[in-house]
């Protein structure tokens, strides 16, 4: 208790002080206020007109277009739509729109024009529900509600104005892709046809060089075994030449006169019927039109040995028994090696192209590589072209489904309307803000000087000062005039208090009652 009153009797000296300057306060309130009061009363009326509106971003197509067509996301869309609707060539078109422009004769009454559309057009939205609110604040009513007008149409055409050419850059993209992948696919079918022409002779017809080569080895393999097989069966038919006794069965018929027929017939037709195929497709310089024709060959000279054989046996009376055994495995082991012989010459042209592929065992996996290249960048090409043509015929159904049914549904909420009351300034605030600062300017100064050059107004101030004892006090002789010029100041003060205070309560009961005093003082 004892440490709050030195705080106590400090607060009240500070006091005194300012009220010993209470002609500052006077001063400084009677500047400010009349001054800011006039200021705050002139200021215009401002007109605030307002939107709002309401973005459906839920088509109804929506669900059954999913995964056929491209999908976009409108709700970022209509955000990056609202970011951007305040940009500065938007602003140059509201201003054109609204006819805000004529009022403007030089290039930068127009850029501050635009700053002041800027700073004044006002877009509030939530991402959540999707409700925007467009408003803005002039001194003409009907100019606040063009405005908003304007923003708002540019918003809703804007939107959907964006979508659509959007959605026709994309098809121009795709459309020039297409065209671009196209000629690479043709050019690289080109390349693959010409280099298919260049190595038809080297490349084999089907599979690697490796598999080729293992094919023609394997076939050797299996000719060979025949070829073993045959001599074989020959040695064998030699040892049962003089065997048991068996019934005659030539292999050579004679049918009513008709034309002989051996075994060898569909074998020789069939080989005739392949080799016209092949010579279709290839040379007589081709191994297999040689192979084909060796093995025929062979096929026709065993043919004309067995008919030679069953003509010389049909001229001859019927011997004994076993004569007529041992011709017919005479006439089996000439077909023997009539076959041997046929696939003898198989095997030498088995081994021929073995030898020359095997010669080229250096060549050939280096084309197998290059060809291996070209088909890569021809699938990859074609793979990109195709996925080309399913993302156009997607765009394409989009497109139509945008015109069908539009991605966007704008529900205006409240429209723009011409405001009738003003919307501001808030005078009622401003007179009480000049008030306050009038008086506590004054009241700051008056303090400031008295810090300055204090006055003691106590005794024991001046001990606080000084290191002197103080050893009384001296009264005013005159304290009946200095008491009656106290009196005369706080009635100066009271009375310039309350004379601004009445203006400012006139001030307050003007705005409350919608007086224009801006037409009186103007």
């Amino acid at each position: 208790m004892q440490d709050l009153q030195p705080s106590i009797a400090q607060f009240f000296d500070l006091l005194k002080g300012i009220w010993i300057k209470k002609r500052i306060i006077i001063i400084c309130s009677w500047i400010i206020c009349p001054i800011g009061f006039f200021y705050v009363a002139t200021l215009p009326n401002q007109y605030e007109s307002s939107a709002e509106v309401y973005v459906d971003t839920g088509s109804p197509l929506q669900p059954v277009l999913t995964g056929i067509t491209i999908q976009s996301n409108p709700q970022q869309e209509i955000q990056m739509m609202a970011r951007t609707l305040l940009s500065r060539s938007n602003l140059e078109t509201i201003a054109r729109e609204s006819d805000l422009d004529i009022t403007v004769s030089s290039d930068e009454e127009f850029g501050e024009l635009i700053n002041e559309l800027s700073s004044g057009i006002s877009l509030k939205g939530t991402s959540k529900d999707n409700i925007y609110n467009i408003a803005y604040e002039n001194e003409n009513p009907v100019v606040a509600q063009r405005v908003v007008q304007e923003t708002l149409s540019l918003f809703v055409e804007g939107s959907l104005g964006n979508n659509r050419r959007d959605t026709d850059t994309a098809g121009r993209f795709l459309d020039e892709q297409i065209a671009d992948y196209e000629a690479r696919l043709a050019e690289a079918e080109q390349r693959l046809a010409a280099f298919k022409r260049k190595y038809s002779e080297i490349l084999p017809m089907s599979g690697s060089f490796y598999s080729a080569i293992g094919q023609l080895r394997d076939k050797l393999d299996s000719t060979q075994l025949q070829i073993r097989q045959a001599r074989q069966k020959i040695d064998a038919m030699k040892g049962q030449i003089s065997g048991a006794k068996v019934a005659d069965s030539f292999g050579v018929r004679n049918e009513d006169s008709a034309a002989l027929q051996t075994r060898y017939d569909e074998r020789i037709k069939s080989l005739e019927d392949q080799l016209d195929t092949l010579m279709l497709r290839y040379t007589d310089q081709h191994p297999d039109v040689i192979e084909t024709k060796q093995l025929l060959s062979s096929l026709e000279d065993a043919r004309q040995d067995e008919i030679d054989q069953f003509m010389s046996e049909q001229g001859a009376e019927d011997g004994e028994p076993v004569g007529a055994y041992n011709s017919q495995i005479s006439l089996e082991v000439s077909r023997l090696q009539s076959e041997i012989a046929a696939l003898q010459v198989q095997e030498e042209d088995l081994q021929n192209k073995i030898a020359d592929l095997e010669s080229k065992i250096d060549l050939i996996p280096q084309i197998e590589a290059e060809q291996a290249s070209l088909n890569r960048d021809y699938g990859i090409t074609k793979q990109r072209y195709q996925e080309l043509l399913n993302r156009r015929e997607s765009a394409d159904l989009s497109r139509r489904a945008d015109v069908s049914a539009e991605e966007f549904q704008f529900r205006i909420i409240e429209p723009p309307l011409v405001p009738n009351q003003p919307s501001g300034p808030q005078r009622l605030m401003l007179y009480t803000t000049v008030l306050l600062i009038g008086f506590g300017g004054g009241i700051g100064i008056a303090f400031l000087l008295n810090q300055l050059s204090p006055v003691l107004v106590r005794a024991r101030q001046l001990q606080d000062l000084t290191d002197y004892p103080v050893w009384g006090t001296v009264t005013h002789l005159d304290f009946e005039t200095i008491a009656k010029n106290n009196k005369r100041h706080y009635m100066v003060f009271a009375a310039s208090s309350l004379a601004l205070v009445v203006i400012y309560g006139a001030l307050v009961a003007a705005e409350l009652m919608n007086f224009n005093l801006q037409g009186v003082l103007s």
